[in-house]
């Protein structure tokens, strides 16, 4: 029997032929990350002669969370990749819900990253003094060891701009540099979705470098798309009504329509750590 053929690298957006892999496909555990909180277990999945590597998260899994004490990680990783999918940017590797080897969980699309580079690295950086550099966006002052102080940064990227409105949207309380994934043909991927969608406001992410400024004239333009595909009835509202609650789904709501009323990159609330710990 020939050997599954591997599926190319994911286009501008997940494409129902990965949708379908991922959902319907034999699910193989490999291995296992053990650096990660949760149960995140390195997969391959075929289905019809296809093959993949994916990343299969079982509900079983968890840790349970105190502040998000509705739904799982697993359907929060699955609606942050289906608000990014209404965007059209596809930011988030193709995801599912299903059933697996230890019960239902999210199952979503390894990413491959250029050999012997860590993710985030060419998009973070400390630098000396107080001025980020051109090409770069200041964050905020780190310490460093032995008193000292550096300029956490990252670049001025409009991909990196993209996931931040899409991080404001989903209420992203855990953008941490290390789920920043630049694939080899210049695609920027996040992962790592399950503290997403909370009613009050949890951002905590690198991405402030934009904080106040104003929106891109396409962002503003996808928000209003993506504020008529939130509408009751709509095949994206219903399909999130399925995965977060009908509180949180209204909270979405209000943050695109605030968005779109104020015109800016949204700011730090001070009513919460602006940044994630570790940041890496």
């Amino acid at each position: 029997m020939p050997a599954p053929e591997r599926l190319p690298a994911p286009g501008v957006t997940g494409t129902g032929e990965h949708e379908e892999l991922l959902a319907k496909g034999e699910l193989t555990v490999v291995g296992r990350i053990r650096e990660a909180s949760n149960a995140v277990l390195l997969c391959t999945v075929a289905y019809e002669g296809v093959s993949a590597d994916c990343v299969y998260k079982p509900v079983k899994g968890e840790r349970p969370l105190w502040d998000f004490p509705d739904g799982n990680l697993a359907q929060r990783e699955v609606a942050s990749y289906l608000v990014s999918e209404a965007t059209g940017w596809g930011l988030v590797p193709t995801t599912v819900l299903r059933d697996g080897p230890y019960g239902e969980g999210m199952v979503q699309r390894w990413i491959e990253t250029p050999e012997g580079e860590t993710p985030g690295a060419q998009l973070l950086a400390l630098v000396e003094g107080e001025e980020a550099g051109e090409g770069w966006k200041a964050v905020a002052l780190a310490e460093v060891g032995e008193g000292r102080t550096a300029l956490l940064v990252h670049a001025d990227d409009p991909r990196l701009r993209r996931l931040a409105v899409l991080d404001a949207v989903i209420n992203n309380g855990d953008r941490k540099g290390g789920h920043l994934l630049p694939a080899p043909d210049g695609r920027l991927y996040g992962i790592d979705h399950g503290v997403t969608f909370h009613a009050e406001d949890k951002l905590r992410t690198l991405l402030w470098g934009w904080a106040g400024e104003p929106l891109t004239a396409e962002a503003r333009e996808v928000l209003a798309s993506l504020a008529a595909d939130l509408a009751d009835g709509a095949p994206l509202a219903t399909r999130l009504a399925e995965l977060i609650t009908a509180v949180e789904l209204a909270a979405v709501r209000d943050r695109v329509a605030q968005l779109l009323r104020t015109g800016i990159h949204p700011q730090p609330s001070g009513q919460w750590p602006a940044i994630p710990w570790p940041p890496v």
